[in-house]
């Protein structure tokens, strides 16, 4: 189905039901736009940059993570256990299979998958959610890999090997790599690890995976943000009592500002969860989230890499924000009962895509990725104004649940 100025009907029934896997959609999601956006020449020019890139990334002993400013090719990273974006290339194979269902596709993608198997086993930090299910989760969802379900509940079991009951959340990073903190920490990242628990809870796995990720879910919206409904990235716990020590950035301009990318995993992070509970509070919040973050984009919906840093206009945008919150808004147009949220969250989703697939931000004719222009950790010094592996996931990913939505339409 081609889209070009993309026209869904508004149906006359509101949306009821709740998607059962992270990219099927409820039949009667519908809203009118005028936005031009061509998914069939999207998805075909994805392919093209997949058909450049791959014949060059043949160590299967690393992923492609970045392609530096002005540079045209990927530069690969070992796959190491404690490297957390190990997962988002061999995603991106999966979700290529499941747009064109061409084998190619999915043999390279078991290729890629296969070859971190024993990562299942990690233990030392949050990340294997990010590292697994975008690789295993989706060659299980897309690739008819049974034997996937294995290594996913192993994983499963790992994620949930660090979570503290006395904080009600699991413990994002090790305080030796990360010094400035002291005990618990958790970051908003986290939310989307999630995702692994309650599939796993699904699938033969522990009931245990689904508390703690509803229980993770919670904590995190009592303590994670602000009164405006904006994200801080870290929060510190006291490890024994709960209680919040500190509340702080790494990635972002300061401590009390709001990066986008935070912003972005909350709103992805609870759809997700309200799909997987049916749970209204965590629906009401992803609507605050989302509202709030709408209302601080520029004109061309992609935002700055932080909403408060100074002189923004000079300051570097963040592609792969933009495509974390495309992919979630999609979802959530189809979870929200309120059919002008329907038409706005679509519209918006449509909006960031329409941005993030112009000549501006499209890595087409330029470089091997989807995307260009995203900023990993400017505070830190490094992945400015960059294409990151991660912004072409969720990009990939936002094309195919608009896809699967034009499909039950």
């Amino acid at each position: 189905m081609k889209l070009i100025l993309v026209s869904f009907l508004i149906c006359l029934a509101s949306c009821k039901s709740l998607t059962k896997n992270k990219n099927s959609v409820v039949d009667n999601m519908a809203v009118a736009n005028t936005v031009s956006f061509d998914l069939d020449r999207e998805i075909n020019n994805c392919e093209a940059q997949l058909n450049k890139s791959v014949p060059k990334l043949t160590d299967l002993t690393k992923h492609p993570r970045l392609i530096e400013t002005n540079a045209t090719e990927w530069k690969e990273i070992p796959n190491g256990r404690l490297v957390w974006t190990s997962g988002f290339y061999p995603g991106i194979l999966w979700y290529m299979y499941d747009l064109t269902k061409d084998d190619k596709w999915k043999k390279e993608a078991i290729k890629r998958t296969e070859v971190f198997e024993s990562f299942k086993t990690i233990n030392e930090h949050h990340d294997i959610g990010f590292m697994m299910f975008p690789a295993y989760g989706n060659g299980y969802l897309f690739g008819d890999k049974m034997e996937y379900k294995d290594v996913l509940l192993t994983s499963a079991k790992s994620l949930a090997s660090r979570y503290n009951p006395k904080v009600g959340t699991i413990r994002s990073w090790s305080n030796k790599m990360h010094p400035r903190w002291q005990q618990h920490i958790t970051i908003i990242d986290n939310m989307l690890n999630l995702e692994l628990l309650f599939w796993a809870s699904k699938n033969g796995g522990d009931q245990k995976y689904y508390d703690i990720a509803v229980k993770h879910s919670e904590t995190t919206m009592a303590n994670h943000f602000r009164p405006d409904y904006t994200s801080w990235h870290v929060i510190e716990y006291d490890s024994i009592s709960g209680d919040v020590l500190n509340r702080h950035t790494k990635q972002g301009y300061a401590d009390d500002s709001r990066w986008s990318r935070g912003q972005a995993w909350g709103i992805y992070g609870y759809t997700m969860v309200y799909r997987e509970t049916g749970d209204k509070k965590f629906l009401d919040f992803a609507v605050k989230l989302t509202d709030k973050y709408l209302e601080l984009l520029p004109e061309d919906y992609i935002p700055h890499w932080d909403f408060d840093v100074p002189n923004k206009e000079k300051e570097e945008r963040d592609a792969s924000a933009a495509a974390v919150v495309a992919s979630g808004l999609l979802e959530l147009s189809t979870l929200v009962e309120d059919r002008n949220k329907q038409q706005q969250y679509y519209d918006a989703a449509l909006r960031m895509l329409e941005s993030l697939s112009s000549d501006k931000y499209s890595g087409v004719g330029k470089a091997d990725s989807f995307l260009l222009h995203s900023t990993g950790a400017k505070s830190l010094g490094h992945e400015i104004d960059v294409a990151l592996i991660y912004a072409d996931y969720y990009y990939i990913e936002a094309l195919a649940r608009l896809k699967r939505m034009g499909q039950s339409n």
